[in-house]
């Protein structure tokens, strides 16, 4: 009787246990999505970005007709072990609540909601040709960052150095999704000129690899909710768990005993 009861209850562990393939695997129906270009794309400035914007002449003896549009370097960057010298660091503009960068000589310039070549072309336009004929300007968003938080190995907010980034992306720098987390139901939430929007994406279904949230943006915040799993677990408790584990081991020296 002992026995019967013992591998009732291991049956019984197995088939909680068992978990369908298609719960856990990304981009199952990846076959039926028609292959294309992957359309460009640049994130949007918002905000509280912080850009750095260097301006040069194309023709190096008029290197000083850029200096009065270049902010004042507030150091160098210390060399590597690799003996090569170090960089300039520049000193960056911050965009204000209500879009505006405060920027040499030109005063106010509305950037945000322009994407970084829209931005570049703006302050080209302002430039030339009162100022300086044919511009070289060089623009990098320095603060951009993704948060990514939930069933994921190493959640934390993370430094994005290329300024693109994709969802998956985000995720394998967080150490990937654990077995918790619900491959269904990842929240993305974003902010657009002031308003948040969110939308929850299926990472099982290859079709979101189209979405407007494929590709993050900046302060974009990821959040991987718990599966049905974790969230039983959770309602459980551990006390109950420690009874399970001793009723298991109490059958099993029955089992034992009786043999």
């Amino acid at each position: 009787m002992a026995k019967k009861i013992l591998c009732f209850f291991m049956l019984s562990l197995v088939l909680t246990s068992c978990v369908s393939k298609k719960k856990i695997t990304y981009l199952q129906n990846i076959d039926e999505i028609q292959n294309g270009n992957s359309e460009s794309y640049e994130p949007k400035l918002k905000p509280d970005d912080l850009l750095m914007i260097i301006v040069s002449a194309p023709d190096p003896s008029l290197a000083a007709l850029a200096e009065p549009f270049n902010l004042p370097a507030i150091g160098i960057i210390n060399s590597g072990n690799d003996g090569l010298g170090g960089g300039v660091r520049y000193q960056s503009y911050l965009i204000d609540a209500e879009g505006y960068i405060d920027f040499p000589v030109l005063g106010k310039l509305k950037l945000a909601g322009l994407n970084k070549a829209e931005a570049v072309d703006f302050i080209k336009s302002k430039l030339d040709p009162k100022y300086l004929k044919d511009p070289i300007i060089n623009m990098r968003i320095n603060n951009f960052k993704i948060s990514v938080l939930g069933e994921v190995a190493r959640p934390g907010a993370y430094s994005v150095g290329t300024e693109r980034i994709t969802l998956p992306e985000a995720l394998a720098l967080a150490g990937d999704m654990t077995i918790y987390g619900n491959r269904k139901n990842i929240l993305v939430v974003r902010e657009m000129e002031g308003v948040k929007t969110h939308a929850y994406i299926d990472i099982t279904k290859a079709d979101f690899i189209n979405s407007p949230y494929y590709y993050l943006d900046q302060n974009d915040l990821v959040y991987v909710n718990p599966n049905r799993t974790k969230a039983n677990s959770s309602a459980v408790g551990p006390n109950i768990t420690v009874g399970i584990s001793a009723i298991s081991l109490l059958i099993t020296i029955i089992a034992l005993v009786t043999r």
